[in-house]
Protein backbone atom coordinates (compact mmCIF):
# COMPACT_ATOMS: atom_id res chain seq x y z
CA UNK A 1 0.00 0.00 0.00
CA UNK A 2 1.52 3.70 -1.05
CA UNK A 3 0.14 7.04 -1.06
CA UNK A 4 0.83 9.70 -3.72
CA UNK A 5 0.89 13.21 -3.04
CA UNK A 6 0.78 16.67 -4.89
CA UNK A 7 2.38 18.96 -2.89
CA UNK A 8 2.66 23.01 -3.27
CA UNK A 9 3.34 25.85 -1.51
CA UNK A 10 3.95 29.38 -2.51
CA UNK A 11 2.25 32.91 -2.42
CA UNK A 12 0.80 35.41 -4.03
CA UNK A 13 0.84 39.38 -3.54
CA UNK A 14 -2.89 41.10 -4.70
CA UNK A 15 -4.56 43.61 -4.26
CA UNK A 16 -7.15 43.87 -0.99
CA UNK A 17 -9.70 43.77 -3.14
CA UNK A 18 -8.83 40.57 -5.27
CA UNK A 19 -7.68 38.98 -1.66
CA UNK A 20 -11.90 39.57 -0.43
CA UNK A 21 -12.87 38.09 -3.77
CA UNK A 22 -10.92 35.03 -2.95
CA UNK A 23 -12.43 34.62 0.52
CA UNK A 24 -15.54 35.37 -1.18
CA UNK A 25 -14.95 32.15 -3.15
CA UNK A 26 -14.22 29.80 -0.16
CA UNK A 27 -17.39 31.26 1.27
CA UNK A 28 -19.09 30.58 -2.31
CA UNK A 29 -18.07 26.49 -2.12
CA UNK A 30 -19.78 26.51 1.31
CA UNK A 31 -22.94 27.71 0.28
CA UNK A 32 -23.00 25.09 -2.71
CA UNK A 33 -22.05 22.41 -0.13
CA UNK A 34 -24.92 23.20 1.82
CA UNK A 35 -27.16 22.69 -1.26
CA UNK A 36 -29.29 25.71 -1.12
CA UNK A 37 -32.58 25.51 -3.17
CA UNK A 38 -34.42 28.30 -4.84
CA UNK A 39 -34.55 32.12 -3.35
CA UNK A 40 -32.08 30.88 -0.49
CA UNK A 41 -29.42 29.62 -3.28
CA UNK A 42 -30.00 33.14 -4.99
CA UNK A 43 -29.50 35.22 -1.47
CA UNK A 44 -26.59 33.21 -0.91
CA UNK A 45 -25.31 34.17 -3.99
CA UNK A 46 -26.26 37.79 -3.91
CA UNK A 47 -24.38 37.89 -0.69
CA UNK A 48 -21.02 37.69 -1.91
CA UNK A 49 -21.21 41.32 -3.41
CA UNK A 50 -20.85 42.70 -6.93
CA UNK A 51 -17.46 42.09 -7.62
CA UNK A 52 -17.74 37.99 -7.02
CA UNK A 53 -20.95 38.54 -9.02
CA UNK A 54 -18.68 40.48 -12.08
CA UNK A 55 -15.80 37.96 -11.96
CA UNK A 56 -18.18 34.41 -12.30
CA UNK A 57 -21.49 35.89 -13.55
CA UNK A 58 -24.37 33.07 -13.71
CA UNK A 59 -24.37 31.27 -17.33
CA UNK A 60 -28.11 29.55 -16.55
CA UNK A 61 -30.61 29.54 -14.04
CA UNK A 62 -27.90 28.61 -11.32
CA UNK A 63 -26.30 31.75 -9.54
CA UNK A 64 -23.55 29.67 -8.99
CA UNK A 65 -23.28 28.69 -12.71
CA UNK A 66 -20.64 30.62 -13.47
CA UNK A 67 -18.52 29.56 -10.86
CA UNK A 68 -18.45 25.87 -11.16
CA UNK A 69 -16.50 25.85 -14.18
CA UNK A 70 -12.99 26.60 -12.12
CA UNK A 71 -13.27 22.87 -10.91
CA UNK A 72 -12.14 19.80 -12.45
CA UNK A 73 -15.20 17.76 -11.43
CA UNK A 74 -18.15 20.51 -11.47
CA UNK A 75 -19.87 18.09 -9.11
CA UNK A 76 -17.64 17.94 -6.44
CA UNK A 77 -16.36 21.87 -5.67
CA UNK A 78 -13.37 21.78 -3.74
CA UNK A 79 -10.47 23.90 -3.85
CA UNK A 80 -8.25 21.28 -2.03
CA UNK A 81 -5.92 23.99 -1.00
CA UNK A 82 -5.26 25.33 2.53
CA UNK A 83 -5.81 29.48 2.00
CA UNK A 84 -4.27 31.91 4.37
CA UNK A 85 -4.63 35.91 3.75
CA UNK A 86 -2.31 38.23 5.33
CA UNK A 87 -1.75 41.60 4.97
CA UNK A 88 0.89 43.40 2.96
CA UNK A 89 3.33 46.04 2.49
CA UNK A 90 0.80 48.47 2.63
CA UNK A 91 -3.08 48.66 3.20
CA UNK A 92 -3.90 48.33 -0.43
CA UNK A 93 -2.04 44.48 -0.95
CA UNK A 94 -2.40 41.25 0.93
CA UNK A 95 -0.24 38.25 0.56
CA UNK A 96 -2.34 35.21 -0.30
CA UNK A 97 -0.77 31.68 0.54
CA UNK A 98 -1.94 28.75 -0.95
CA UNK A 99 -0.34 25.16 0.52
CA UNK A 100 -1.88 21.55 0.77
CA UNK A 101 -0.85 17.93 0.19
CA UNK A 102 -2.99 16.85 -2.25
CA UNK A 103 -2.89 20.21 -4.18
CA UNK A 104 -5.96 20.81 -6.32
CA UNK A 105 -3.65 22.47 -9.31
CA UNK A 106 -6.26 22.96 -11.87
CA UNK A 107 -9.02 25.08 -9.77
CA UNK A 108 -6.28 27.09 -7.67
CA UNK A 109 -5.17 27.92 -11.50
CA UNK A 110 -8.25 28.73 -12.48
CA UNK A 111 -9.31 31.05 -9.61
CA UNK A 112 -6.10 32.98 -9.87
CA UNK A 113 -6.82 33.61 -13.16
CA UNK A 114 -10.29 34.86 -12.38
CA UNK A 115 -9.19 36.83 -9.25
CA UNK A 116 -5.78 37.97 -9.30
CA UNK A 117 -5.67 40.28 -12.33
CA UNK A 118 -3.39 42.38 -10.72
CA UNK A 119 -0.76 39.61 -9.70
CA UNK A 120 -0.25 38.42 -13.85
CA UNK A 121 1.41 37.10 -14.96
CA UNK A 122 2.03 34.82 -12.18
CA UNK A 123 3.38 30.92 -11.57
CA UNK A 124 3.68 28.33 -8.93
CA UNK A 125 4.94 24.73 -9.04
CA UNK A 126 3.88 21.40 -7.30
CA UNK A 127 5.55 17.95 -6.67
CA UNK A 128 4.00 14.62 -7.53
CA UNK A 129 5.70 12.24 -4.05
CA UNK A 130 4.95 8.77 -3.04
CA UNK A 131 5.71 7.62 0.51
CA UNK A 132 7.54 4.59 -1.19
CA UNK A 133 10.11 4.64 -3.66
CA UNK A 134 8.46 3.25 -6.34
CA UNK A 135 9.01 3.93 -9.97
CA UNK A 136 7.37 6.58 -11.91
CA UNK A 137 5.95 7.67 -8.62
CA UNK A 138 8.09 11.06 -8.82
CA UNK A 139 7.50 14.00 -10.71
CA UNK A 140 5.70 17.41 -10.70
CA UNK A 141 5.27 20.33 -12.79
CA UNK A 142 4.79 24.28 -13.07
CA UNK A 143 1.54 26.46 -13.77
CA UNK A 144 2.10 29.44 -15.60
CA UNK A 145 -0.86 32.16 -15.25
CA UNK A 146 -0.45 35.17 -17.77
CA UNK A 147 -3.37 37.66 -18.77
CA UNK A 148 -4.49 35.25 -22.27
CA UNK A 149 -4.61 32.04 -20.29
CA UNK A 150 -3.23 29.33 -18.58
CA UNK A 151 -0.31 27.01 -19.55
CA UNK A 152 0.51 23.72 -17.56
CA UNK A 153 3.90 22.00 -17.33
CA UNK A 154 4.87 18.99 -16.19
CA UNK A 155 8.25 16.75 -16.43
CA UNK A 156 6.79 13.82 -17.44
CA UNK A 157 6.03 15.67 -20.58
CA UNK A 158 9.61 17.92 -20.22
CA UNK A 159 11.24 14.18 -20.71
CA UNK A 160 9.09 12.57 -23.27
CA UNK A 161 9.03 15.22 -25.11
CA UNK A 162 13.41 15.30 -24.89
CA UNK A 163 13.39 11.99 -25.60
CA UNK A 164 11.36 12.23 -28.66
CA UNK A 165 12.47 15.29 -30.33
CA UNK A 166 13.79 15.75 -33.71
CA UNK A 167 16.40 18.21 -34.92
CA UNK A 168 13.84 21.66 -35.55
CA UNK A 169 14.34 22.29 -39.75
CA UNK A 170 13.64 25.54 -39.08
CA UNK A 171 16.76 26.22 -36.39
CA UNK A 172 19.58 28.35 -37.93
CA UNK A 173 22.27 26.32 -37.25
CA UNK A 174 24.10 25.21 -40.95
CA UNK A 175 27.06 27.40 -42.24
CA UNK A 176 28.56 27.03 -45.60
CA UNK A 177 32.27 26.19 -45.88
CA UNK A 178 35.12 26.19 -48.56
CA UNK A 179 38.53 25.03 -47.86
CA UNK A 180 41.53 27.09 -48.89
CA UNK A 181 44.91 26.40 -49.20
CA UNK A 182 46.53 29.41 -47.20
CA UNK A 183 43.77 29.99 -44.33
CA UNK A 184 41.85 26.21 -44.22
CA UNK A 185 38.42 26.33 -43.37
CA UNK A 186 36.57 29.57 -44.35
CA UNK A 187 33.01 30.34 -43.60
CA UNK A 188 30.90 31.77 -45.67
CA UNK A 189 29.16 35.89 -44.29
CA UNK A 190 26.06 37.04 -46.78
CA UNK A 191 28.00 40.81 -46.48
CA UNK A 192 31.75 39.95 -46.77
CA UNK A 193 32.05 36.05 -48.68
CA UNK A 194 33.72 33.83 -46.81
CA UNK A 195 35.86 34.67 -43.60
CA UNK A 196 36.44 33.52 -40.10
CA UNK A 197 33.85 31.49 -38.11
CA UNK A 198 32.93 34.36 -35.89
CA UNK A 199 30.93 36.15 -38.53
CA UNK A 200 29.63 33.00 -40.34
CA UNK A 201 26.29 33.61 -41.65
CA UNK A 202 23.52 31.08 -40.15
CA UNK A 203 21.29 29.04 -41.79
CA UNK A 204 18.04 27.56 -41.63
CA UNK A 205 18.08 24.10 -43.46
CA UNK A 206 14.93 25.71 -45.29
CA UNK A 207 17.69 28.49 -46.39
CA UNK A 208 20.24 26.62 -47.46
CA UNK A 209 18.50 24.91 -49.78
CA UNK A 210 17.19 27.79 -51.55
CA UNK A 211 20.49 29.38 -50.87
CA UNK A 212 22.75 30.51 -54.61
CA UNK A 213 25.88 29.17 -53.75
CA UNK A 214 29.02 31.28 -54.50
CA UNK A 215 31.55 29.64 -56.88
CA UNK A 216 35.16 28.76 -55.18
CA UNK A 217 38.20 26.76 -55.81
CA UNK A 218 37.14 24.25 -53.56
CA UNK A 219 33.54 23.49 -53.76
CA UNK A 220 31.81 24.58 -50.84
CA UNK A 221 29.74 22.82 -48.62
CA UNK A 222 27.13 22.84 -45.26
CA UNK A 223 28.14 21.83 -42.22
CA UNK A 224 25.76 21.73 -39.33
CA UNK A 225 26.98 24.15 -36.51
CA UNK A 226 27.84 22.21 -32.83
CA UNK A 227 24.82 22.98 -30.49
CA UNK A 228 25.91 26.14 -28.51
CA UNK A 229 27.86 27.86 -30.71
CA UNK A 230 28.73 30.42 -32.09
Amino acid sequence: MANNYIHAAFAVTITASEAELIAAAETAIDAIEEDLQGEDRREAYNALGPAFADAFPPISDDPFSGFMPIFPDKDFPCLDATITIEDGQDHTTRVVTFSGDQFGIEQVANLLFACAKSALPIGFEYAYTCDKLRNDEFGGGAVIIKADGIDYHSTHAIVSNALSAQPHAETARLVLTTRDAEHGLLFWNNEAGFGNFASATLFTEAEAAGFDVPIALDEPEWLACPAGMP
